[in-house]
């Protein structure tokens, strides 16, 4: 099988198919992405995604960090579709959660075991620190690949983790209840968690 990188460069030389492939590898990874942020819009965020990665290819500056490139591009579409929503002219991925955009409660806020906790405290955090968490638990990322889709320094790249599990944390304490086990196991279930998407992603 070709890796991202034989493809891009065989798309980069015009080869439509191996372009097609590429972006068809990834699909799943973008529904993933958009999925627990803005549930409402995910057809068109990935379509507005693939299309700009189509424009943009010749942008990647290094073949094998395909996936990097992929979702800078997915942050960037995601931060332009809350800055267009109208009630949403003060958005900061800093400090914004999708708790504060979302019209109402997604179904995971009211999962009452400890994987909807998470998601539930995941959805409470700055989306820039819930991204964060996202593309290194489910999408397995490396720190290179991390620090280009936040479009950060590589050594930043841990800081900006380790503050994400601490506010994860923090939100699983404030919200821990019997039926959720204790908010120690949050990491754990995330590793958990991890495999299983990675699991049925490739089913």
């Amino acid at each position: 099988m070709p890796t991202d990188a034989e493809l891009l460069e065989s798309w980069r030389a015009g080869d439509a198919r191996a372009g097609n492939t590429l972006l068809e590898r990834h699909v799943d990874a973008l529904i993933r992405f958009f999925d627990t942020k803005a549930s409402e819009a995910v057809d068109d965020l990935v379509q507005r995604t693939l299309l700009a990665c189509v424009v943009h290819r010749d942008r990647v500056r290094d073949a094998a960090s395909f996936r990097g490139f992929l979702f800078a591009v997915a942050r960037n579409e995601l931060f332009d579709h809350y800055k267009g929503q109208a009630r949403q002219a003060g958005f900061d991925p800093a400090t914004s959660a999708v708790t504060d955009m979302a019209p109402s409660p997604s179904a995971a806020l009211a999962a009452d075991d400890t994987r909807g906790a998470i998601m539930a405290a995941l959805q409470q955090i700055p989306v820039e620190l819930q991204i964060a968490l996202e593309l290194h638990y489910w999408e397995d990322l490396s720190t290179a690949e991390l620090g280009d889709a936040l479009g950060i320094p590589q050594g930043t790249v841990k800081s900006r983790l380790r503050r994400a599990k601490e506010l994860l944390r923090a939100r699983m304490d404030a919200s821990a209840t019997p039926n959720r086990g204790e908010s120690g196991d949050a990491e754990r279930e995330l590793d958990a968690w991890a495999a299983a998407v990675g699991l049925r992603a490739r089913q």
